[in-house]
């Protein structure tokens, strides 16, 4: 029996440049916004029988509201169509928003790798960033970030 062929993308989120960046932004990054955000563009754009394919297999597996970056799982044969779907995204709620994608990978251990360098880069330069105002607070639920990667299964 062969197993469910699946593809995972690295994706980092970028929010609109031109609002003010703050300790807290306009818009929480979280996997249910982020999903929503991507099923409404596959509906508008390829409709509900494009939504109904690739429902069974999307999920926003991880999602990091520091470095906003997150990890998608959907099937080998709508991988494409995901993909463009998620390129078409223009805003969560009501913040306009990009996506990166910064890894795609057939297996979870190789997007794990990928996401646990991107997203200790990213926090490398969010620190840098922040400067004397990171607060410990941050810097756990950074780790407890990473510590999600570390045990992504299927």
């Amino acid at each position: 029996m062969v197993g469910f062929k699946n593809r995972y993308m690295v994706m980092e989120v970028f929010l609109d440049p031109n609002k003010e960046i703050s300790g807290d932004d306009p818009i929480v990054i979280t996997q249910f916004n982020i999903s929503k955000a991507i099923k409404d563009s596959i509906l508008v754009n390829f409709g509900e029988c494009g939504l109904a394919s690739m429902v069974g297999s999307f999920q926003v597996k991880y999602v990091n509201p520091i470095t906003k970056l997150c990890v998608i799982r959907t099937s080998r044969e709508e991988y494409q169509k995901v993909w463009s779907a998620i390129s078409m995204v223009r805003s969560i709620g009501n913040c306009p928003v990009l996506f990166n994608l910064l890894d795609l990978s057939g297996s979870i251990r190789a997007c794990k790798n990928a996401a646990l360098k991107c997203d200790e880069l990213k926090f490398e330069q969010y620190k840098l960033m922040v400067g004397a105002r990171l607060s410990a607070d941050v810097t756990q639920h950074m780790q407890n970030c990473l510590e999600k990667i570390k045990i992504l299964e299927h």
